[in-house]
């Protein structure tokens, strides 16, 4: 059966309620901030009465918990190991499809969604939590090629690779940033040779500056971190835009909802830039809380992750867990002005329909394993064991099993 019983709230570890607590945190300050960074704008351009964005982050909040709650509190994750190769195969059709004329939605120049209308979804957000299921699964079914990086490149790298290319192709460069940060924290906690990993990542990051002088708007985006107040009024300007609001805000801010830079200056302040809103009308404090609710976030799953039953539940609380962090540390270096602009979202505060829900749902798996859901979860199969070399000085040499004294009589007779 894929579902389980639920457990009573006093039940749960404190690592359960340190995650539920930092999510519902998130989502209410979330809410809070993206009305205040959308509402101004919408009216002066005359688009409702400015609760749209807010009713959509609503809608797809309502949406996200429920799948959070169902996936926390009634799944096995046995099953979701189960068809993990399913749901990477289907995310594969969907970047495929996202690329094909009249099937992908093409919004400000970049060919990134599917669907028709309000109801759209981001193909890469779904690839993004595929790939932390299939990394915890292959570990999982076969320890031992954490020990050597080649190893994993076939089974692990090679897959996300291609994805990330299709991701590229659309182009998404922030979306295939945040799976290469979270596949490489994953493997390190997996094992992987520091030193190996090292090597990979320099090549990896050549690959990246290659694409990105290749590419005019990509190229103008580095230039732009670079030196942003060279061109503060072309390619520069958002990534200024947002330092002023952040450096307006001082120490407590301008107060909730009296920001100047989201009405008249700064490009998608509800989105990839709410941080710089967050600056200016909470300042530095604001800003400090935020980070902390992401610190009890790394907390809580680092801990479920040491506490969990299995290989499998290890690695994917761990998986999970970079997944959040690395896309959340990704936006705050981009808007602090640390890190080139990429357009990643800001977890459960940004307004973005998918990223939310599948967000949401990552919280919810990272819950099963906090609340011990792992407990009747098989990790490795007894034929793979023996392929790994594990368990191999359990069996006689015809191959049955060893009983006790088998050892001394051998010797005895020898």
């Amino acid at each position: 059966m894929g579902f389980r019983r639920r457990r009573s709230p006093a039940q749960q570890p404190l690592e359960h309620r340190l995650l539920l607590t930092a999510t519902f945190c998130l989502l209410a300050g979330g809410a809070v901030m993206v009305y205040s960074a959308s509402s101004a704008r919408t009216l002066l351009e005359g688009h409702g009465d400015g609760t749209a964005y807010l009713i959509k982050y609503v809608a797809y909040g309502v949406i996200g918990l429920g799948v959070m709650h169902l996936v926390a509190n009634h799944l096995q994750l046995a099953w979701v190991q189960r068809f993990t190769p399913v749901l990477l195969g289907i995310a594969f059709l969907m970047l495929l499809a996202v690329l094909i004329p009249g099937l992908g939605v093409r919004v400000n120049g970049a060919r990134r969604w599917l669907g028709a209308g309000p109801l759209q979804f981001q193909p890469s957000e779904v690839m993004k939590l595929a790939l932390v299921l299939h990394a915890a699964s292959v570990v999982a079914m076969r320890p031992t090629i954490t020990r050597d990086l080649r190893r994993v490149f076939g089974p692990v790298i090679l897959p996300a690779a291609c994805a990330m290319l299709l991701i590229m192709l659309q182009p998404d460069m922030g979306s295939a940033l945040v799976i290469a940060m979270t596949l490489s924290a994953l493997l390190l906690i997996c094992g992987v040779p520091v030193r190996q990993m090292a090597k990979f990542a320099a090549i990896g990051a050549g690959l990246v500056a290659i694409l990105a002088i290749l590419e005019p708007y990509r190229r103008a985006r580095l230039t732009s971190f670079l030196n942003p107040w060279a061109d503060a009024g072309g390619a520069g300007f958002q990534a200024v835009q947002g330092q002023i609001a952040i450096g307006s805000g001082g120490m407590f801010g301008v107060g909730p909802g009296q920001s100047v830079q989201k009405i008249f200056y700064l490009p998608e302040a509800h989105t990839d830039f709410i941080l710089a809103v967050i600056g200016e009308e909470l300042g530095a404090a604001g800003i400090m809380c935020l980070l902390f609710l992401y610190g009890m976030i790394a907390y809580a799953g680092l801990r479920t992750a040491k506490a969990a039953k299995g290989v499998y539940a290890k690695m994917l609380a761990a998986g999970l867990t970079s997944l959040i962090l690395c896309q959340a540390l990704l936006n705050v270096y981009a808007v602090l002005g640390l890190a080139p602009l990429t357009g990643v979202p800001l977890p459960f505060i940004s307004s973005g329909s998918t990223s939310l829900i599948v967000l949401l749902t990552s919280m919810g798996l990272l819950l099963n394993i906090a609340g011990g859901g792992s407990a009747h979860l098989r990790d490795v199969s007894p034929r793979r064991r023996e392929e790994d070399g594990e368990g191999r000085d359990r069996r006689r040499r015809d191959g049955r099993p060893r009983r006790p004294g088998d050892r001394h009589r051998g010797r005895a007779a020898g």
